[in-house]
This record gives C-alpha cells, structure tokens and sequence, in this order.
C-alpha cells in the first residue's frame, strides 16, 4: 500500500480533471450547516466487531488529515455494509462457477466466495493470526501498527489457509473510494465530505446558469441524488 495519502488515493478517481479544477476553491464551505434529513443509516451486513474492524481499516486509507476529515467520518462503513448485503455483497449477476484458479490481473475476480463472504472470512482470518501472534484485535493497534499490517496483507505475506486477503485488501480499498466519492443516499459521502474535497458539488438538476460563469465562485449548497439534505447528519 503506497503511502495514506488522500490526495495520492484520489486525484486520479472519478471526476474528469477539467470538471474538478473548474469547481476547485468555488464550493460552499466545509463548514455549511445544512438540516439533516435522516441519521446514519441502520447497519445491515457486519457483527458490532467486523464493523469496528473495518472503520479502523477505512481509517488507514483514507486517513483524516489538513485537507478534512476521512473515511470513518464520511461512514464509509455504512456504505460497504449497505453493498455487503445487497446483490453486491451475494454476487448477483457475477459468474461465479469454477474452475477457481488465480488468472492474470485482467481476468477479473477469480474466487470461489461471494464479497460478503470475502469479507467475513478475511477479517476472522486477520484476528486470528494476530490473536496467534500475541498481538492485539487490528482496531485497538497504534496506526503504525496498522498500517504496517495492511501493507503486509496488500503483499501477500500474511498467509493464511482458504482465505485470499490479497484480494480482499484490494476489494476494501476499491468499495473505500467508492464509499468516499458515491452519492450520500448510498450511506457513505456523509456531510458531503468526500465531495467536499474534490470540489463536487453534487448533481443538481440544472447548470446552465453557470455555465459561462469562468472563475466565479459557486455559492449553492451540496445536493444528493435524494435531495439538499440527503446524507447530512442530525
């Protein structure tokens, strides 16, 4: 894992450059209040301590920092939770029959398992070989300590029996983004912090105004697919 950078991790993600320097320095304030329309959506997917695990590890990768706050307070847990137990996390519409075998990169997802499954069994799996380390759980380690863990799953090194961590650990950091960067009616984006840092002020119905309006600042509010309020919490 190349270094918790957010701007490394991001800036080559989603938005067309040309969009986002256009908005750059011309979004409302971070520090807008805005009327919440819901709370955290309920959790759907994860036991209380695989979702402690995985707002520790989402933490790692989009940690906060001088640019604002990270995954764990955008509740990027609550969107990989959502997808975990909606047809991303059962595998709908993936073809998931044999042979399972490692292919090349460009093949795609190989494994026998479900995400949900990946999951489940990747995050008892790194427990456990810390538990047999002597170590303790992954979300009461000092960063470093979890950053160091992190790399060596990225590498391959951690090995474990039936359970392919490599792959969850590129699966963790790809839904992390996405949970950072998705629309707030998801579950994650939440306070539009992951728009609010690239410059993105959400999918309004209608631009036209300020189409030609070059450099000058833009003073609407952010705006979710379900609306102004969508995403912010009580």
């Amino acid at each position: 894992m190349e270094s918790a950078s957010r701007r490394s991790l991001l800036k080559a993600v989603v938005l067309v450059p040309v969009a986002t320097a256009a908005l750059r320095g011309a979004v409302p304030s971070a520090q807008a209040a805005y009327e919440p329309a819901y709370a955290s959506p309920p959790r759907r997917f994860f036991q209380p301590a695989e979702r402690t695990f995985v707002e520790a590890a989402v933490a790692r990768i989009i940690p906060a920092d001088d640019l604002g706050p990270g995954a764990k307070e955008a509740g990027v847990a609550d969107f990989i939770d959502h997808q975990l137990a909606g047809p991303y996390g059962r595998a709908e519409g993936w073809y998931m029959q044999g042979p399972w075998r490692d292919g090349a990169k460009e093949q795609g997802y190989q494994l026998k398992l479900t995400p949900a499954q990946l999951y489940r069994q990747s995050i008892a799996a790194i427990e456990q070989h810390l538990q047999q380390a002597g170590k303790k759980s992954f979300p009461q380690l000092d960063p470093a300590a979890q950053d160091e863990l992190l790399h060596a799953v990225e590498s391959g090194s951690v090995a474990v029996s039936q359970v392919h961590l490599k792959a969850w650990f590129e699966m963790l950091v790809r839904n992390t983004v996405e949970g950072f960067l998705a629309d707030p009616v998801y579950g994650g984006n939440q306070d539009f912090i992951g728009w609010r840092l690239v410059g993105f002020p959400g999918p309004r119905y209608n631009y036209v105004e300020e189409v030609g309006q070059h450099g000058k600042r833009y003073d609407m509010p952010f705006v979710s697919l379900a609306g102004r309020d969508a995403g912010v919490r009580r």
